[in-house]
């Protein structure tokens, strides 16, 4: 009861000080609230922008390992190109031999891809990324069928011209009809589509959508363009791994050594592949997204650093205004930790009502439209702000606080 009823005083005389200096107190508080506007905002724009971007990135997988003969160039340094341009590419060969050898995936699967197809139908033509994946590809990478099938084991094995598009495409071939069960036509050869991919949306940041493509099996790809190990458009060959870490590990350690046995790779040789996770470009993207939230906390502590000393210069003010009645507080048998409680509470409440302040602001202009970016003001930004606001009260209050509890009660009552 004694806490609570120190509490609900403290509160009574900081909104007294707070409704009796309005002016003042805004213009104290007006740091503090810009430095958590500062904070937050940039945090709310770096999270809206790291989400939007992985999202983006879903169609990689996060249990994938790529097999490809380039590997990924993240990090600091020039990309040395010239160990790996003459490497061999997987090839199908290679994906066979790791299906029937391999036991630590889920699913595996090939695929390649061609850019700048043209697709017609009748008097309608489009552009479209051809993909060449196996029958097993939709095992591993999502694949949202709106209408009609995935691909049969026959029809991928036996090279059938069979073809699903993807909504873009389907709308721009197909605007008054369904497509499932007519023709496309692709480099002189007809394609019976068996069936239609929901609509995506365009990728953030122009990432691929499947919006775009065109899937065919992997053998009828082959038909088109030619996929060798040293010419031809390169392929990759994804594996799932099993959901957890131990699992892309043993995966890991088991396509280096039968990709190694593919090729005939001796002891002291080095591999002439790349085994790349896609998880290490999301992890590449969240750590450039971290150097923009250490810029946010830089820009935004000069802002309250400021507030920090308009709040301490508000508090030393009040302990010179209220100090006859500390004085007489005292006389009535106020101990100081009570004194100090009550300073200190109202320092606090007074940083939290600025930085409370900074995240309205940041809430409203979470309704700005920009573009495909939604911004997101989390919870997690809330509780952010207002704890940085307390400890930034608690550390400005602290030394008016304890200024007001030690001084002598005879003395301060006397003061004018």
């Amino acid at each position: 009861m004694l806490i609570i009823r120190l509490t609900l005083e403290s509160f009574r005389f900081a909104w007294n000080a707070l409704r009796s200096n309005l002016l003042r107190t805004v213009l104290s508080l007006l740091g503090v609230t810009i430095g958590i506007f500062a904070i937050i905002a940039v945090f709310t724009i770096v999270d809206s922008l790291e989400r939007s971007v992985k999202d983006s990135l879903n169609f990689l997988g996060s249990d994938n390992i790529n097999v490809e003969k380039w590997p990924y160039g993240f990090g600091g340094g020039p990309y040395p190109w010239w160990k790996y341009m003459n490497r061999p590419q997987p090839t199908y060969a290679d994906y066979q031999f790791l299906l029937e050898n391999g036991d630590s995936f889920e699913a595996i699967t090939i695929s390649a891809r061609r850019g700048g197809v043209t697709a017609k139908q009748k008097n309608n033509s489009t552009s479209s990324d051809l993909m060449g994946v196996a029958f097993d590809h939709k095992d591993v990478y999502e694949i949202p069928l709106e209408k009609g099938r995935y691909f049969t084991r026959l029809e991928a094995d036996a090279a059938r011209n069979v073809a699903i598009i993807g909504a873009r495409i389907a709308k721009d071939l197909f605007p008054y009809e369904d497509p499932v069960g007519k023709t496309i036509n692709m480099r002189g050869l007809k394609y019976y589509v068996i069936g239609t991919i929901k609509e995506e949306g365009e990728g953030f940041l122009g990432t691929p959508s499947n919006d775009d493509n065109i899937y065919v099996p992997y053998k009828t790809f082959l038909k088109l363009y030619y996929s060798g190990a040293r010419d031809g458009i390169g392929s990759s060959i994804t594996a799932k791994g099993k959901s957890s870490d131990i699992g892309l590990v043993e995966l890991e350690y088991e396509l280096r050594g039968l990709m190694r046995q593919r090729r005939g790779l001796k002891p002291k040789q080095e591999d002439d592949f790349a085994l790349n996770r896609p998880e290490a470009l999301v992890n590449f993207i969240s750590s450039t997204f971290d150097v923009l939230s250490v810029a946010g906390w830089v820009i935004g502590s000069f802002s309250i650093l400021v507030g920090g000393f308009g709040i301490a210069n508000i508090m030393f003010v009040s302990v010179k205004e209220r100090t006859n009645i500390i004085g007489i507080q005292k006389s009535l048998g106020a101990k100081n930790y009570f004194i100090l409680f009550q300073f200190l509470f109202e320092a606090i409440f007074l940083s939290v009502i600025g930085g409370g302040t900074g995240i309205f602001l940041v809430y409203l202009i979470s309704f700005v439209s920009l573009g495909t970016l939604d911004l997101q003001l989390t919870v997690g930004n809330i509780i952010l702000g207002l704890g940085v606001s307390a400890v930034i009260g608690m550390a400005s209050g602290i030394i008016p606080a304890a200024t007001a509890s030690r001084l002598d009660p005879v003395i301060a009552i006397r003061t004018q």
